[in-house]
Formats: structure tokens, C-alpha cells, sequence
């Protein structure tokens, strides 16, 4: 059996998926509809809209199947997400890379299998539309086509939901997604008794950038603070981009020395990125940090802003 290999962009991936926050949810109809309108149309036995988490694939909706979730690496789906278009197994028992897929050799006895990769944007896959028969078959151009269009439907519910919870350019947590996942990192923490710290990012010099070189390079730096975030920080951070050129981190459970570890280790992604990306400026960032323990009261806006006092206390110096 062949596992599916894991996208180059997997933190990024996964940080736009769980900033979705549509993992372990509810049915919701609009994705129900499509899935019912999928096994309905091309007489298949299961049909599902199937979301690609770090280790599992969960199904939003599911048609035909009781289990809510299968380990990623028997996953097909976790193979769709690494092509650009469809992914098409007319016959699983005469492909090398799944004849011997538990899921081919025990239930559900996959035998056919078409994939739509759902998309927040050209090269982000967060999971599939996806049709599973016992029965070997093919897919004419224009069931193509249809798989194509109901997969676009799921694209677009998904987005609705993208539209409140990331930032459109950078991909990773808008303010209001950022509060919903700190929100819920700061009752494990207190549960746990676990410490806490907010992290208030300023780029500097950033009008300056957009002023002397284009908007476009101004995006391409909030862009790059963004992936860096991402690479740098511990999976269980949860990172933002409040707005403009300010960004924001929680860092669950880490001690004073644990967070200066942290972000030295941030500050030398940065200057690593300055040396090889060969542009006429340089990612410069100022940041204020605010740390709590379990016992602390205040509302998360307020430990923003503490970190926003000292961060602004550290551009002055």
C-alpha cells in the first residue's frame, strides 16, 4: 500500500483548515444536499465531503457510510489533495498503490473512487467531494464535468465560512478567527493549569516598503510574516493577523524561557528569509509580550492590549 504523501504547504494547510473551525461539527444541509445530489446522480454507494486533518479524514457529510473518520494514511482522499484536478481509481484492485488498502481488502471494499479537491485557493486543499462504489467503473467527460460542478458548490459553502474566520491575503486567522481558537486554547489551559502568553507582532517600516516598491511587495511581506508564523510556531499556537501589518500569537503551556526559545527561534527564520530572498529591503517586525497564568480573569481583548503596550514599548526602544 502506498501512503499519500504530505503537502509541502501542510502547516499552512492545516492552520486554514482548523481556523474553518468546521472539524467534529454538526450535518449542516448545504453540504448534505450536495452529497445526497452526488450518490443520487452517479448511482454510487457512498458519496462524502471528506476534510484532511493531521492525522485522520474527518467527513463533514457523509452518504452511505457510518464511521465519521478513517487514519489519513489509508486515506485516498489524503492522495487527492496532492493533485490539481480530479483523482480517478476506475478499479482499486489493479492499482498498485491501493489493491492492498485495508479499505479495498476489508469494508467498505473500495473498488471505484473519484476525488474533487475542495480549495481555499490554487494549491491549498483542505479535503474532497468524493464517490466510492464496490463496483468497478468510468467516468465519461461529462460526469467529469458534474463531479467538477458539485464539487465547486462545496468550494463555495466553504468559503462562505473562510470569509469569516481567515484574512483573504495571508490565509491564516482573521481577528475574529484568532479569538475563537484562543478562546478555546485559554479553558484548556485553565483547565489544565497550564500558563499562557499573547505575543502582539508590529512589521516596521512597512509603509515605507508600500510606499518606495508597490503594494504588491507590501502583500508579499505580510504574506511571507504570515508562512513564517506558521513554520516557526508549535501546532498547538494559534496564530492572527489582527489587520494591517500587525499580527498576533498565544503560545499555550510555555514557560519565560521556553518563550524567549520560541521566539528567538522566530527571529532567526526571519533573518535566514531576509538573507535569501534577495530583495531590496528587509522583514523588520517590533513585538510585545504578555504573560499569564491559569488563575488570570481578564477578557482576551485585554491581554491583547497588554501585549500591544509592550509591544509598542519595544519600537520605541
Amino acid at each position: 500500500m502506498q501512503k499519500p504523501a504530505i503537502p509541502e504547504n501542510e502547516a499552512e494547510r492545516l492552520h486554514a483548515l482548523r481556523t474553518l473551525s468546521i472539524l467534529d461539527t454538526g450535518h449542516e444541509e448545504r453540504f448534505d444536499r450536495v452529497t445526497r445530489m452526488a450518490k443520487r446522480m452517479f448511482g454510487v454507494d457512498i458519496a462524502l465531503v471528506s476534510l484532511i486533518d493531521a492525522n485522520r479524514q474527518w467527513f463533514k457529510s457523509k452518504q452511505g457510510l457510518d464511521t465519521s473518520e478513517t487514519p489519513r494514511d489509508i486515506s485516498f482522499c489524503a492522495h487527492a489533495i496532492n493533485q490539481d484536478g480530479l483523482f480517478i481509481i476506475p478499479n482499486t484492485v489493479e492499482d498498485e498503490r491501493f489493491f492492498d488498502n485495508p479499505l479495498v481488502t476489508s469494508g467498505p471494499k473500495i473498488r471505484f473512487y473519484a476525488g474533487y479537491p475542495l480549495k481555499l485557493r490554487p494549491g491549498l486543499k483542505i479535503g474532497t467531494l468524493c464517490l466510492i462504489d464496490s463496483s468497478p467503473r468510468e467516468l465519461s467527460d461529462d460526469d467529469k464535468q458534474i463531479l467538477a460542478d458539485l464539487g465547486a458548490m462545496i468550494e463555495q459553502e466553504v468559503k462562505s465560512i473562510q470569509m469569516a474566520t481567515l484574512d483573504e491575503l495571508t490565509l491564516i486567522s482573521n481577528r475574529r478567527g484568532f479569538l475563537n481558537l484562543a478562546n478555546y486554547a485559554i479553558s484548556m489551559c485553565k483547565r489544565h493549569e497550564l500558563p499562557f502568553t499573547f505575543v502582539l507582532f508590529d512589521l516596521n517600516k512597512f509603509k515605507q516598503i508600500n510606499d518606495t516598491y508597490g503594494h504588491h511587495e507590501g502583500d508579499y511581506v505580510l504574506k511571507t510574516f504570515a508562512r513564517l508564523m506558521l513554520e516557526t510556531f508549535r501546532e498547538s499556537d494559534v496564530v492572527g493577523r489582527l489587520g494591517g501589518d500587525e499580527f498576533t500569537l498565544m503560545l499555550s503551556n510555555a514557560g519565560e524561557e521556553q518563550v524567549t526559545t520560541i521566539l528567538a527561534d522566530f527571529a532567526k527564520a526571519v533573518e535566514l528569509e531576509n538573507t535569501s530572498n534577495q530583495k531590496p529591503y528587509t522583514i523588520q517586525y517590533s513585538a510585545g509580550i504578555a504573560s499569564f497564568d491559569a488563575e488570570n480573569e481578564l477578557a482576551i481583548e485585554e491581554m491583547i492590549k497588554l501585549a500591544d503596550a509592550a509591544m509598542y514599548e519595544h519600537k520605541a526602544r
